[in-house]
């Protein structure tokens, strides 16, 4: 076996950067979303033992709706990119670059096992440029191919090892050749077939056998004139290993499916539930269209389902030709090979068997596959072909009269096919341009652009190709779903609705005693929520869309999706028990899913179980550390317990949050609430602080950011805050009685304390607590009349509170002692009757504030703290009979009182 020299080995890396150095700059796209973008599997908090649980999209296997294809050593690769670099596409199309040359340069290897050394350098440079591999080398999800194909022929160069000195048998290279072959299958089905290959490489490459000869030795021992050759025995023995590791190979791969093939329609394969002979005729015609983007990989397309290939359904059809001619060429390169020994013969037959063997899965032989031709699935037959061309080229070359158009034609079709993979690649820059460059008369291709359209937010020009594609393919149900969720996106309900109707109308009706899930693709199941979940927005029609949800179940028992949805809209309906029911069992289908042990905890916390509601929100966190709202809600959750013992692990759970979501404010302001609690002032502002940043109308953090500098005896600080909250929500009431609270207090503005007042009352006449302050105001401008009438307005609007009738009496109390003052002899300058008056002031300031409370009202998210009321109560005392000249200095401390109360009246006045 020739090696692969560092000058060849130099070629091909340099020739494979110049064909794909462009896919660089590619983006995720087509099936690339659902196996990179949307795939759990590949994040770290995701166990490793899910990625043997779930198929190649991250679906369990049991689920129905799986694809089933089980290639967990491909997901571990893309695992370690997201390791490395997350989503950025580029170390993604980077490793499918570097396999790509990996598999060149390991199949220049095999190529020098049937060819010389020039053949084979041909042969592996045709490979590397054939424009039939941009999909599985530019398409992320085509590193199955690429690994597959590694292992694949990695498995079949160790098996050519086997032979050993006398035509011994070496079986170390046998158990390495079926470990392989176990790796290759788990990177993508396929790599299975290498065992057929390496079975005709040892029947009539290594022992040098011929289908004559075999037939003669056959018809030998049967007829008794000869027993069987001690080589061909070891031969079988060898045989009998491979094809029982294969068989154990399948048992396993079968149950790992469960029994189950996939779930298509005759959308993804039209041909696979066509009546006879459309069917075997279309599968038939399929083979020659393969074969022709071998040779011509001029029009490629990147989803041939639907309408792009119109089944053959009658012998007449012209198309017939060309599968008869195909069969033919193939036919005759087998005869050759099978039955002429030689060193061409034997180059022919691994081609064709490198062509044949490998694409038996894909040809819906033994079971229908969910595609009509996918180029990448080429990948590895395409190394027969190049083996074919290569050989063909050399028995031209040889030829003198031929040899320079041989070069010439070889150069040509090199540089052709290098050009058109290099084109080829910038369509995969996005999907937009993928299926613009494919757009051919597909349904599934119009509905893609739209698709890739709407993720631009693009609605109008999406629905627009929607439209188109239900004009294409009128029974497409998906096409309808299309458009009546972009419908829904534009806020045209009515139309979508009609358009939601059509696509339930398409759907196949029930027939009894027959399972619906094998009629209908599990996703076209979504039309009855996407219904339910548009009508539900109409409070009048929540048990018609609960009548939707039910209509699914009924279909499909192990519907996740109708199950959770149901139980959201029940717990609208204000039904918890009941959703509780839906959530349990969803649970019963999927007990992994975080976001169920997340919902089943909210219908805890309407069922006023916050105990269970907590256990719910850690289970979900178990599964899934990351899980940002059972995060957020646990650590609320644990904060409106009141039990300080959970207060440290609620702040580890929010720190966790607001670094999963750094622009979510709340997080913040909840943080700041926490610090509240543990009397960590500083830290509280600063969270608070932090929150109004990132939104500055943040409602409940601006109150309590004013709320906290009053209870820390910065109320000065606070009024600016204020400001921005009234002037954000001027109706906000625990807002303007602080406000009130503060200017009356603190800077002594009676009269915009008053307007705080006055504004409550305005926007509440029943407030109680805006009233009574109103009523202290009215005091403090020395209407004591007012005052009363105020006070017994607010005594009937609350009369248990004691703190109301204890005011009023002491107002009554200074009315009467203000009357009989005037009636008595008072001092030529009226000083007790303005220090009777000036004392009623201060009595009443301290009484009124027993009862000054203030809430910070919080919505969804939010906390509510109080300012703890504080009590100052006199008690009368009697004073002892004082002196004359005792009496002197009171007067004189009157006189002095009494300037000063004038000075404070004239400012508070304005004048």
């Amino acid at each position: 076996m020739a090696d692969v020299s560092l000058k060849e080995a130099a070629l091909i890396v340099g020739v494979v950067a110049a064909c794909y150095w462009n896919s660089l700059f590619c983006g995720f796209v087509f099936d690339d979303v659902s196996a990179i973008l949307d795939n759990k599997d590949l994040h770290p908090s995701t166990p490793l033992r899910n990625l043997f649980q779930n198929d190649f999209w991250g679906t369990p296997m049991s689920e129905e709706r799986s694809h089933k294809s089980y290639r967990p050593l491909t997901v571990l690769t893309f695992r370690l990119n997201y390791l490395f670099s997350e989503l950025n596409a580029v170390s993604y199309h980077f490793l499918n670059l570097v396999f790509h040359v990996v598999v060149c340069i390991v199949f220049l290897k095999v190529c020098k096992l049937f060819l010389d050394n020039r053949s084979s350098v041909v042969a592996s440079l045709l490979f590397a440029v054939h424009p039939i591999h941009t999909e599985a080398v530019t398409g992320v999800v085509g590193r199955a191919e690429l690994l597959s194909s590694i292992f694949f022929l990695a498995a079949f160069l160790s098996y050519t090892k086997s032979k050993g000195p006398d035509n011994t048998i070496v079986w170390t290279p046998i158990a390495v050749t079926v470990f392989l072959v176990a790796v290759a299958t788990l990177c993508k089905e396929q790599g299975i077939t290498v065992v057929g290959i390496c079975c005709v490489y040892e029947v009539f490459i290594a022992q040098g056998y011929t289908l004559p000869a075999l037939l003669d030795t056959a018809v030998q021992i049967l007829r008794g004139k000869g027993s069987i050759p001690f080589s061909m025995l070891q031969t079988l023995l060898k045989l009998i290993v491979l094809m029982f590791s294969t068989l154990l190979l399948v048992v396993v791969r079968v149950q790992v499916i469960q029994s189950q093939l996939p779930v298509f329609t005759r959308f993804d394969n039209p041909a696979a539930v066509s009546p006879s002979p459309a069917r075997q005729l279309t599968f038939n015609y399929l083979l020659p269209v393969n074969a022709w983007l071998l040779l011509n990989p001029s029009e490629l397309c990147c989803d041939w389902t639907m309408g792009t290939i119109p089944l053959v359904e009658s012998l007449l059809d012209v198309r017939n030709i060309a599968t008869l001619t195909f069969f033919f060429f193939l036919g005759s390169l087998m005869v050759f090979s099978l039955r002429y020994p030689g060193d061409s013969s034997k180059t022919v037959l691994m081609a064709l068997c490198l062509i044949v063997l490998p694409f038996i899965p894909a040809s819906n032989l033994f079971f229908p596959v969910g595609f009509v031709v996918a180029e990448r699935v080429l990948y590895v037959p395409s190394m027969g072909f190049c083996i074919l061309v290569a050989h063909g080229w050399k028995k031209l070359s040889n030829k003198s009269v031929l040899r320079k158009i041989s070069w010439v034609c070889l150069a040509a079709v090199l540089f052709t096919h290098a050009l058109k993979t290099l084109h080829r690649n910038w369509d995969w820059e996005s999907e937009y341009t993928l299926f613009m460059s494919a757009l051919k008369n597909n349904a599934k291709l119009w509905n893609n652009v739209g698709h890739a359209l709407e993720n631009e937010k693009n609605f109008e020009r999406a629905l627009q190709f929607f439209i188109q594609a239900t004009q294409v393919q009128p029974d497409d149900i998906g096409a309808h779903m299309n458009v009546g969720r972009t419908y829904k996106n534009l806020n045209k309900t009515k139309e979508a609705e009609e358009s939601y109707m059509i696509a339930k109308s398409l759907m196949p009706q029930i027939i009894p005693g027959k399972k619906y899930a094998a009629r209908v693709a599990p996703n076209h199941l979504n039309v009855y929520i996407n219904l339910a979940n548009l009508i539900r927005a109409n409070e009048s029609r929540l048990e018609e869309a609960d009548q939707l949800y039910r209509q699914a179940i009924s279909m499909r028992p192990d519907f996740k999706q109708a199950y959770i949805s149901r139980g959201e809209l029940l717990l609208k309906m204000n039904k918890p028990l009941k959703a509780k029911e839906a959530y349990l069992r969803a649970l019963e289908l999927d007990r992994t899913n975080a976001d169920l042990w997340y919902n089943l905890a909210i219908v805890y916390i309407e069922l006023k179980d916050p105990t269970e509601a907590l256990k719910n929100f850690n289970r979900a966190l178990e599964l899934n550390p990351t899980h940002k709202l059972a995060l957020f809600n646990s650590a609320l959750l644990m904060q409106e317990s009141g039990d300080a013992r959970l207060r440290p692990e609620a702040k580890q759970r929010l720190l966790h949050y607001v670094k999963e979501e750094p622009q979510d404010s709340n997080g913040y302001f909840n943080l700041g609430m926490l610090a509240m609690d543990d009397k960590k002032d500083l830290e509280a502002e600063a969270w608070m602080k932090k929150a109004i940043r990132l939104q500055p109308n943040f409602r409940s953090a601006l109150f309590n950011l004013a709320l906290l500098y009053s209870q820390t005896g910065k109320e000065l600080m606070a009024l600016p805050v204020l400001e921005d909250l009234l002037r954000y929500y001027p109706d906000h009431t625990k807002g303007l009685i602080l406000k009130g609270d503060i200017l009356m207090n603190q800077k002594k503005d009676i009269v915009g304390a008053k307007m705080c007042f006055e504004k409550i009352l305005e926007l509440d006449p029943n407030n109680v607590q805006g009233k009574h302050n109103l009523c202290v105001v009215y005091f403090e401008e020395k209407d004591l009349i007012k005052a009363e009438k105020c006070l017994v307005e607010t005594l009937a609007l609350a009369p248990h509170e004691e703190y109301i009738q204890r005011h009023l009496n002491i107002v009554r109390s200074k009315i009467a002692s203000l009357g009989a003052m005037e009636q008595s002899s008072l001092p030529s300058d009226g000083t007790a009757a303005t220090e009777a008056k000036k004392n009623s002031f201060q009595d009443l300031k301290e009484a009124k504030s027993e009862k000054r409370t203030t809430q910070s009202t919080v919505d969804n998210k939010e906390h509510s703290k109080n300012k703890k009321p504080t009590e100052k109560s006199s008690v009368d005392k009697e004073t002892p009979k004082k002196s004359t000249k005792e009496i002197k200095d009171i007067e004189k401390k009157r006189v002095a009182a009494l300037k000063r109360l004038e000075e404070i009246e004239r400012i508070l006045n304005g004048e």
